[in-house]
């Protein structure tokens, strides 16, 4: 699989995704504008992904800040923090990786800027080697669901691209199902406007020979009232307290289908994609994009009367009610116990969801 960012000499190294299936090609980012317009341009896009990307960006701009002392390096550093958090507001991620770096400026207050601007290089490498970890634990505990000969449905990409590397979210119980010799097949959504589901899902799946089908969106319901869906794993951009998940614009709609067909639902959730801070979805701010994306074919085509009113809503958010089980690299639990988890490894425990489907 390839790279999805790296950080390379100084430079943020960057899978341009909005060029994928046709070309597989990289930017390279040498400042922290650079990575924002990526972020908001979706040359990189995912939960996870674009927190690693923020992380980056951070370190981008902190290299450039001429500064004595730790009040004036941090007070020049912010305006470059708020820059790259205000490009996709829904995912939480960004924050999380952006909260995690100022936690650890403030432990190293008395250290040297040239040594503060390294911690943050060091830190953002940090939090891309831990993802791959933490993708592989979800696959780990996400397998459980997936039984021999099943179907999965899955929502927008929630693989590699949308991660730092091989595991994904969503496809990571998929792929170590496949590792342990699992016979499936995956259904993956298209996933209007942008496609992600048939530009990168299909095709990172296809890449690992992992058997995979491209559906329009509108075609789930009728496969579940056939029952040829077994079960339907998605990934999330932000979870909130009460186990209500935000993600790609149609997951909403999924969810009902499943509960309508006695399907299970599945949410693939790092622990960094859990707001904790939120009590219900309600808080969730959604990302509102561009008319381009829906009244044109990626510029080249345009399928809309010109001058036509468009809503191109990004995101939507499932009612935790709608959602089985919520896997994290803690384990899978329900959505209610949610707000348990930041307690104790014993708690824990008790609350992970063990019996095997």
């Amino acid at each position: 699989m390839v790279k999805t960012i790296e950080w390379v000499g100084g430079k943020v190294i960057m899978l341009d995704q909005s060029r994928l299936p046709v070309d597989v090609a990289y930017i390279e980012c040498d400042n922290y504008l650079k990575v924002a317009e990526g972020i908001k341009k979706l040359w990189i896009r995912g939960a996870p992904a674009i927190g690693i990307a923020a992380a980056m960006g951070i370190a981008l701009a902190a290299r450039d800040i001429k500064a004595e002392d730790f009040e004036s390096f941090i007070s020049q550093l912010e305006p470059a923090i708020e820059t790259i958090l205000s490009t996709r507001p829904t995912a939480v991620n960004m924050k999380w990786a952006a909260n995690r770096l100022k936690a650890l400026l403030n432990s190293r207050r008395d250290e040297s800027v040239s040594g503060l601007k390294e911690l943050l290089v060091e830190e953002s490498q940090k939090i891309l080697d831990e993802d791959l970890q933490v993708n592989k634990a979800i696959g780990m505990w996400g397998e459980q669901f997936i039984n021999d000969g099943d179907t999965i449905l899955t929502h927008c990409n929630a693989g590699a691209l949308a991660t730092g590397g091989y595991y994904g979210t969503a496809t990571a119980p998929m792929r170590v199902a496949k590792e342990m010799g699992k016979n499936f097949h995956v259904i993956a959504d298209e996933t209007r406007p942008v496609l992600q589901g048939a530009r990168l899902t299909a095709w990172e799946l296809m890449q690992d020979k992992i058997p995979v089908t491209l559906i329009t969106d509108n075609t789930a319901g009728a496969l579940m009232q056939r029952g040829e869906i077994n079960l339907v794993i998605v990934g999330t951009d932000r979870t909130a307290l009460n186990g209500d998940v935000a993600n790609k614009i149609g997951t909403y709609s999924v969810a009902v289908l499943c509960k309508e067909h006695g399907i299970p639902f599945y949410v693939a959730a790092p622990l960094s994609s859990i707001d904790f801070n939120i009590p219900s979805g309600d808080q969730i701010p959604i990302e509102e994009r561009g008319s381009e994306e829906v009244t044109d074919v990626f510029g080249k085509c345009k399928i809309a009367p010109e001058g036509v009113k468009v809503r191109n809503i990004a995101f939507d958010v499932t009612p935790a009610k709608y959602v089985t089980a919520i896997i994290t690299e803690k384990g899978a639990f329900k959505p209610e116990d949610l707000k348990k988890l930041s307690g104790v490894e014993a708690e824990i425990d008790k609350l992970r969801i063990k019996i095997r489907k």
